[in-house]
Order: structure tokens, then C-alpha cells, then sequence
């Protein structure tokens, strides 16, 4: 049975940070936490009546609930809000509950709050430790509360929780980037995402680009980066995450798996299989004032919804599959697309033979050169 996750989109953050592309809003008033509690729970109700019949016998893996900063909210919201999904859908015994966090000390206050909740994983938006770096990225966090917050982490009860790192910063040198990774490495961190800064459009960094560094020091900083994990037992699992054992999250693992996963709030996007195999995605009402407005008239909150073709799978699954380290067992293929392997054996025969994957004991991975010239490689898998 394919694993169901669920995520959980809060939209509103203190502050928009310039190269932000994800569906988030400023706070500019204060805002009413109950209703939009109350929404994320009709939301999910509809949802669960919709597609009743290809989610019935399954259980939730993992729940991710993320922003915009989702740490605004008070302990008592993300209580109601987990407690009223538990009510509507079954949490598998080991359900992995994830929340983004900022390391203001606001926020920090409420770990134990959160913890006490049911959240069991947190997600620190550190993103650098130099003040100078903080500054040009438009974070409203002082390096002093970053390292803070890994802090009230632990002693609320976290063993497991993650730390966001970017590298490839406004005028960033490859020290600089390697001691933000030194540091997180000091706070004991159950896993780390180091991602590298993109320019995405409609964002004030697409409008206004930084200076940033060029190709080959972001190729150094990734690899010194990767080096100075693996010598403290960081793995790195995926592209741009990195886990000690055991520790990988869970919830993202499903999402490049090709797993089904529920999604509720403003903008929030959903992916669910029929039982015959058909792939539906959907997705929500945008903005949050319009989102609470559909809730308020009891009108659903889906803003489309549409199938997957058959020969997209193949691309669409490869796209999600092909960032993991370690490869996937092909035989997963199959079980996600519902599709014959022989429907890619012509693409995998040639990747074969030009070096750029490896198949072994049932299991595909990429090698380095497949790492290399992975955007060409996807595009065999796009249909004709």
C-alpha cells in the first residue's frame, strides 16, 4: 500500500525574505488563529470525503507542517489542529510530526509547548550563523538566537530535529559557508539541509540580484561541505539533505519516493493514487483572506484539481526518485505508476551504457557523471 503523508501549510510570517518564492504572507494584523484552525479541519474533511474511497484503509506516516512560520501560531493551535486531524484519520504508531520553527526567541519559548502538542520533529530555519549573511538574506534572527534555539530544542524533549542551512550567499566565501556548517554540526543536530540559494522569479532577489558566488566555488563548497558531514557521520541521503542514522525524514522521504500525501491550508498542494492507479493532484484557495472566506460561505477550497497522464508518470516519478543517494529499488517503480518497467527499458539501457546510472541486486542509482548531467538525463523520460 502506498504510504500517506499530510501537509499542513500555515502562510503568515513576520517578514517576507527576499528570495522566498513559497505561498507566504506577511502578519500585518493580528491573526485569528481559531478560524483558520477551524478551515484547515473542514479542509481536510472534505478532502477525506472526496477521495473516501482510495484513502480509506490507510493511515497517516508522517504530518508536515510548514509556512510561512508555522511557529507563530501558539502551542494551543497546533494542539487543536493535530488533535482535530487525529479525530478524522488513524496516525500509524511511528507517525513522524514535523514543524518548521523560527530561532527567534519568541518561538523558542514554545518548544515545550509544541512538543507537549504532539509535534515530535522540528524544523530550525537557521539558514546561517554570520550576522552579516542574516542580514543580506532579510532574516529577523540573530546568530545568538539560532544557536539558541537548537538549545530549547534539546531541552524540550527533541532528539530529532533539523537544521536549514543555504550556501552560495551574497558574497559568501567558501569559509564562510564551511563554518555555518561547523557550527550546526556543534548544535547536534539529528539531520541538515544545506540548500543552495536559487534566484526564483517573483522574488525581490529576482528583481534585485545579489552578488553570488560563481560555478566553481559552489561546486567546492558543495563537495567540502559533503566531506566535512561525512566525517562526523552526517550521510548525506538525498540532494540536499543529511542525516545521522536513522534519522532521515521520514515525510520527504514519501514525497521523492512517489508516495500519496494530503494537503490542507492556503495553497497547499495534494498528491493521492486510485486504486486503479490513476494520479490526481490538487491543490487550494491561495490566499489566506480568500481561504477563510471559502470556509466562512462553506464553500470547498480546492483551486484545481487534475490527472496525471500515464506517460507523464514515468518523468514525474524519476524527477522524485533520482534525488535519493542511495538509488531506488526498482521494483518501486511499479508499485508507485501502477506501470510495466519495460514502459523505461529502452531509457534505462541507454543510460546504462553511456555511464550514467548503475542497476544492481534490483536497485537503480546514479552515478557521478549521471549526478552531473541529471537535468539531460530526465528528459528522455518526458513523453513524446
Amino acid at each position: 500500500m502506498i504510504p500517506l503523508s499530510l501537509y499542513i501549510h500555515i502562510p503568515w510570517c513576520e517578514k517576507k525574505c527576499p528570495y522566498c518564492d513559497f505561498n507566504s504572507h506577511l502578519a500585518k494584523t493580528e491573526v485569528d488563529e481559531s478560524a483558520y484552525v477551524n478551515a484547515l479541519l473542514a479542509d481536510l474533511k472534505t478532502d477525506l470525503e472526496y477521495f473516501n474511497q482510495n484513502i480509506q484503509d490507510r493511515v497517516l506516516s508522517s504530518i508536515f507542517i510548514g509556512g510561512g512560520t508555522p511557529s507563530l501560531f501558539s502551542a494551543e493551535s497546533i494542539s487543536a489542529i493535530l488533535n482535530g486531524v487525529a479525530k478524522q484519520i488513524a496516525f500509524s504508531d511511528s507517525i513522524e510530526i514535523t514543524l518548521e520553527a523560527n530561532p527567534g526567541s519568541a518561538e523558542a519559548d514554545k518548544f515545550q509547548g509544541f512538543q507537549q502538542a504532539g509535534v515530535n520533529r522540528l524544523s530550525i530555519g537557521v539558514q546561517s550563523f554570520n550576522q552579516t549573511h542574516l542580514k543580506s538574506l532579510g532574516r529577523i534572527h540573530s546568530n545568538e538566537e539560532a544557536v539558541q534555539a537548537a538549545g530549547f530544542a534539546k531541552s524540550a524533549g527533541f532528539e530529532n530535529f533539523n537544521l536549514d542551512l543555504m550556501f552560495g550567499l551574497p558574497n559568501q566565501n567558501l569559509e564562510q559557508a564551511l563554518s555555518d556548517v561547523k557550527q550546526a554540526i556543534d548544535l547536534q543536530p539529528s539531520h541538515l539541509s544545506c540548500y543552495q540559494l536559487t534566484i526564483e522569479p517573483n522574488t525581490l532577489f529576482h528583481h534585485q540580484p545579489p552578488i553570488t558566488p560563481g560555478d566553481e566555488t559552489l561546486w567546492e563548497m558543495q563537495n567540502e561541505i559533503r566531506a566535512v558531514l561525512e566525517t562526523k557521520n552526517y550521510q548525506q541521503y538525498e540532494v540536499s539533505a543529511y542525516s545521522l542514522m536513522k534519522r532521515q525524514c521520514s515525510h520527504n522521504l514519501n514525497y521523492w519516493q512517489f508516495g500519496d500525501y494530503l494537503g490542507i491550508g492556503a495553497g497547499a498542494h495534494g498528491k493521492i493514487t486510485s486504486k486503479d492507479n490513476k494520479v490526481v493532484r490538487n491543490w487550494k484557495i491561495k490566499h489566506p483572506n480568500t481561504y477563510l472566506q471559502y470556509a466562512n460561505n462553506q464553500k470547498k477550497f480546492t483551486g484545481g484539481l487534475n490527472g496525471v497522464e500515464q506517460n507523464q508518470l514515468p518523468f514525474e516519478f524519476m524527477l522524485n526518485a533520482l534525488r535519493l543517494s542511495d538509488g531506488f529499488e526498482l521494483d518501486l517503480f511499479e508499485q508507485r505508476t501502477g506501470l510495466p518497467l519495460n514502459v523505461i527499458e529502452k531509457q534505462l539501457n541507454k543510460h546504462q551504457q553511456h555511464n550514467l546510472i548503475a542497476i544492481n541486486a534490483g536497485r537503480l542509482y546514479l552515478r557521478e557523471r549521471g549526478k552531473a548531467m541529471l537535468n539531460e538525463l530526465l528528459q528522455d523520460y518526458l513523453p513524446n
